[in-house]
C-alpha cells in the first residue's frame, strides 16, 4: 500500500518485485481485511438493520399503540453493551414524545426512567398525571423538578415542591406563592427541622418565615411556626395569628 519507500536500479530487483505483483495479485485478493463493523449496528444481515435516526422518527410518529406500550415496557439492555443501551434510551425518548403511547405508559416511564431526555420530554407532556409523575421522580434533575414547580396544575406544582431535588430558591418560591396548597405549605414549614435537619440553618429558616407569612397557611401549621427555634420565623407567625 502506497509509495515504495527505496527504489532498487538493479534490473533484477525490477524482475522480482514485478513477479511477486503477478504471483500475488491473488493472495492480495483473498486477504483483503473485512470492512470494520459498527459497534452500534447488531450482527447478521445488514439489511435488517433500520437505523437510529429511521427508528426514531417511526417511533415518533407511529400509531400503534401496542408496539409503543410495548417498547415502553421493553427491558434495557445491559449497561456494558453501551452502543446497544444508548440506542434504547435515545428511542425511548421518541416513544415518551408520542401521545399514541398509552398514558399509562407514559406515567410508567415518567415514574421509572431515570434519563434527562426521556423525563424532559415527559415534562410537557398534555397529561397531568404524566407531568405529576415526573415531578415525583427522585431522579430528575433540580432544573427540571424546578420548572414543574411552575407547572399551571397545582398537584404537579405542590408534587415538585415536595420533591428532594428541587432547589431552595425554589421552596422559597413556593413558600411564597398564595397558590400553594396548605399542605404543601406545612411540608415546607418542616424543611430543617422534622425534614432535611441538616440544612442550612438560613435557607430553611428563610423558607419557613415565607411560610408563615402565606395567606394559606393553615393555623395548626402557624401555631407550630410559632414556637420556632429561629426568631424571625416565630416573629412571623405569631404576627399572623394575631391578624385572624
Amino acid at each position: 500500500m502506497g509509495d515504495a519507500t527505496s527504489v532498487n536500479d538493479d534490473d533484477s530487483a525490477t524482475d522480482g518485485a514485478n513477479a511477486n505483483d503477478n504471483d500475488g495479485a491473488n493472495t492480495n485478493a483473498n486477504a483483503r481485511e473485512p470492512a470494520s463493523v459498527d459497534a452500534s449496528e447488531p450482527a447478521g444481515n445488514p439489511d435488517d438493520f433500520e437505523p437510529l435516526t429511521d427508528s426514531y422518527e417511526r417511533l415518533r410518529h407511529s400509531h400503534d399503540s401496542a408496539e409503543l406500550s410495548e417498547f415502553a415496557r421493553r427491558p434495557l439492555p445491559d449497561r456494558a453493551n453501551q452502543a446497544a443501551f444508548s440506542r434504547a434510551t435515545a428511542l425511548l425518548e421518541a416513544v415518551a414524545g408520542n401521545p399514541s403511547t398509552p398514558v399509562e405508559d407514559r406515567v410508567y416511564l415518567a415514574q421509572t426512567m431515570p434519563f434527562p431526555n426521556v423525563l424532559v420530554k415527559l415534562s410537557v407532556d398534555p397529561a397531568p398525571e404524566v407531568r405529576r409523575a415526573v415531578a415525583g421522580n427522585a431522579d430528575d434533575k433540580n432544573w427540571l423538578v424546578g420548572r414543574l414547580t411552575k407547572d399551571e396544575d397545582v398537584e404537579v406544582r405542590d408534587i415538585a415542591l415536595r420533591n428532594g431535588r428541587t432547589s431552595w430558591k425554589m421552596r422559597l418560591e413556593g413558600a411564597q406563592n398564595p397558590q400553594t396548597s396548605a399542605e404543601t405549605l406545612d411540608f415546607l414549614a418542616q424543611l430543617g427541622v422534622e425534614l432535611e435537619p441538616d440544612a442550612s440553618d438560613v435557607l430553611a429558616s428563610m423558607v419557613r418565615r415565607a411560610v408563615a407569612l402565606n395567606p394559606q397557611c393553615a393555623q395548626p401549621t402557624l401555631e407550630r411556626l410559632a414556637a420556632d427555634s429561629s426568631p424571625q420565623v416565630a416573629k412571623a407567625a405569631r404576627s399572623r395569628l394575631q391578624e385572624r
